[in-house]
Order: structure tokens, then sequence, then C-alpha cells
């Protein structure tokens, strides 16, 4: 049988240095979502198909991960965690009328075409969702809790932008488009395609007032002001109290000071189909996606058999890694290893020595000297895998403490 020494498409290892870091940056993270009072959960990897079929909202069903238990029920890796704490919730809180805070840590899996090659198919999210409250507070909550969380790592220069899906599927109703048009309507101002917006819709002979609306959304991207010209445009009531909502909004992030985060962005069309009212992104540059995903989905814990009001959010961290690398902001990582080094003969004085170290809570490496290895050779092993100083036991019971930064050496102790 051939050696696999590589993985699949789409995944890969994380190790040493640089799984530390993500290991340091999820754990800062997680404690700014325990500081907003959120409680941890896990969902299972995978789940049933059910939980992400096509009604709920989430991926296409051919980009899903889908395999068999024994009985026959089909099965996927979970492409989404927020459907998976959707269907917990609703189990586990069934008549709790109260506001519920969960957080949560896991991969997500997205079997993406082959168009999507060198995207990640395998990615670490960490997110929180406030389930229970319907009202703007819980909505600007959620946008300063993400900015919140991106400047405790220290990101400075990112912006949220910030939607309503429901002003967006108004101007879709007001033109009356089928639902094949509208698909086409949807990827074309995803794709910031607005000439070809218009085109398309004066061929297929949409009103000119409809059709000037939907283009015109390519200006409605920025600060508060554009609010005002939402509203202007807006062809009905629901369009206006959109607007209103993301305007009362803004005037709570004001008060938690994070508004120079945020901009508005009406044409944003939300990532799933179960997104109601106000949806959102971050951006940073050093990616070419979204470092954060989230909005409100007031409908999803109804497929599961709860009516409850809910929003949260995603930080994509792998995504999130890339970007202050390419910024060149240092991911605090602290662990400095002890290596201890030790001749044949010289165990028990190493173990010893060792279990000294970890009762006071110092990392320390165990290395027994191999025959042919010179001392430099260890003083680069210890300095490759970021060990701080090494204690080189000798046969004679002299031990040397070297100084892996500096390559200062010491005698500390002789039995001579």
């Amino acid at each position: 049988m051939k050696k696999l020494q590589h993985t699949p498409e789409g995944v890969r290892d994380i190790y040493n240095i640089e799984c530390g870091k993500k290991l340091s940056l999820e754990s800062r993270l997680h404690k700014v979502l325990q500081m907003y009072g959120y409680h941890d959960i896990q969902t299972p990897t995978f789940e049933f198909f059910e939980v992400f079929r096509k009604e709920i909202g989430t991926i296409p069903s051919k980009e899903l991960y889908k395999f068999f238990d024994k009985e026959g029920n089909t099965l996927v890796l979970r492409p989404d965690i927020t459907p998976s704490i959707a269907r917990a919730a609703a189990t586990l809180f069934p008549d709790n009328d109260m506001p519920i805070r969960l957080c949560y840590t896991g991969n997500t899996f997205v079997n993406y075409p082959q168009s999507y090659q060198g995207r990640l198919r395998e990615n670490t999210q960490m997110g929180a969702e406030l389930i229970g409250v319907e009202s703007i507070e819980a909505d600007a909550e959620m946008l300063a809790l993400v900015v919140d969380c991106l400047t405790t790592i220290g990101l400075r220069e990112f912006q949220i932008s910030v939607g309503n899906v429901d002003y967006f599927q108004s101007l879709i109703e007001d033109a009356g488009l089928g639902e094949e048009s509208e698909a086409r309507v949807r990827e074309l101002i995803g794709n910031r395609n607005f000439p070809g917006v218009e085109e398309y819709l004066d061929s297929i002979e949409v009103r000119r007032s409809s059709r000037e609306a939907l283009v015109a959304l390519e200006d409605l991207y920025g600060g508060e002001e554009v609010l005002d010209q939402a509203e202007n445009i807006a062809p009905n009531s629901k369009a206006i109290m959109a607007v209103r909502r993301l305007k009362r909004i803004y005037e709570v992030l004001k008060i938690y000071g994070v508004e120079k985060y945020i901009n508005f962005d009406l044409s944003m069309t939300g990532l799933y189909g179960y997104y109601t009212g106000i949806i959102f992104r971050g951006y940073t540059f050093g990616t070419g996606d979204a470092i954060v995903k989230g909005g409100r989905y007031d409908h999803l814990l109804e497929k599961f058999g709860k009516k409850s009001p809910s929003i949260g959010f995603a930080i994509i961290i792998d995504q999130l890694m890339n970007a202050l690398t390419r910024q060149h902001i240092r991911i605090s990582y602290t662990r400095k290893n002890t290596l201890i080094l030790y001749d044949d003969g010289r165990q028990k004085e190493a173990i010893s020595l060792a279990k000294e170290f970890r009762e006071k809570c110092k990392n320390t490496e165990l290395v027994k000297r191999a025959p042919g290895k010179t001392l430099e050779d260890y003083i680069s092993y210890g300095k490759e895998n970021y060990a701080g100083n090494m204690l080189y036991i000798q046969s004679d019971n002299q031990i040397i403490m070297i100084n892996l930064v500096t390559g200062e050496k010491k005698m500390i102790h002789s039995d001579n």
C-alpha cells in the first residue's frame, strides 16, 4: 500500500508555533465572549442531513460532505454551526423565555466546487449566539462584541459592513422578480456588477422605478448618511422600517463607542437563506474573504420546534490569522520550554529536576543525548522548538545552563 504523505485538497496540518498561536488567539477571543456573559456549548461535528436541508437555508446540498450510518440515515459534516446551535437550543431550552447566550469554537466543512480551488474546505469558527431577544439592543450588542473581539487581538484597520435583508428583499418584491430572475440579480449584485444588473433588468422589462432602485444600491454604501438616501428610495413600509432600525442600532453603537468601525451596505443579500433583518460581515486587508459573518435569524429555531428570535456571528479563525500575519500583528504566544538534556546514566537526576520544574508550572522537555549527536545539535533543536533555556546534565553530573536566546553558558552544578 502506498504511503499517504499529504492531505486531501482543502485541508492541512497545523503544528508547532502556528498551532500554538492559533490556540492562543482562540483563548483571547473566548475570554472576550465570556466577559459579555456568553456560555460555552459544543455540538456534534456531524448531524442528520435534515439539520442542513434546503428549507433551513444553509449551503446547497451538493456542497455538503454526506455519508450514511449503519441504519441508513444520511449524515453530514456540519458546514455551518448556527443551525446546530438552533437545534440544540430548541431541544435543551424548549420552554425558556429568557435570553440565552451561547458561544462556541468548532470546525466546519464545505465541499467547495472546483472553481474555488485553493480555498480551505475545513475552517475553524468561533462564534456567539444571542437567543430569545428581538431588540435593537441585542443587534448592537453583537456588533459591539465583534469590534471588541477584533480590537482585543490587536486588529485596528477593519470595518464591519451592516445591511438589512428586509430592505433588499423589499426591492426584489417591488420589482416582481421570479425565482430565477431573483437568483440572477442576487448573483450580479453580490459581484457588485451593477451595470450588469441594469442591463439584465432592462432585458426582462422590469419597470423603471424598480430598476433604478436596485441599481442605486451601488451607492448605498458608506457611513450613516447613506441611510437617509436608502429611506428616500424605499419602495414600501417594510423597507422604511428596515432602514429606521439600522438608524436606531447605530445610535446604540455610538454609546458603545464603536461607530467608527461600522459602515452600511444596503446591497448585502445574506450568505444564508435563514437570515432575517440585520446582517453583517467584517473585513480587513490581508485576506480575500470576510473574517466575520453574522446576522439575525428570527425564524430558524422554529424549524426545530421553538419560536425564538435570535442573532449571532462567527469569526473565521483561519482567515483572521492570515490577516494578522500579513499585517505583521503579533499573535501573543508566550510558551517557552526548558529543555533538559542528559547523558546516559543521569536519568534519575534528569527526571527529578524535570519534576521539580513542572511542580513550579514550568514547561519542561526531557531529552536523552543520543550517541553521535553534538551539543550544538541540541542547541539548534531547542531553538527550533522555541525553548528558552537548556540544562545539560553531563555524565560526571556537572550541569551547564545555556540561554538559547543569547547563547550564554553557565555552570550551575558540579560534584567536583
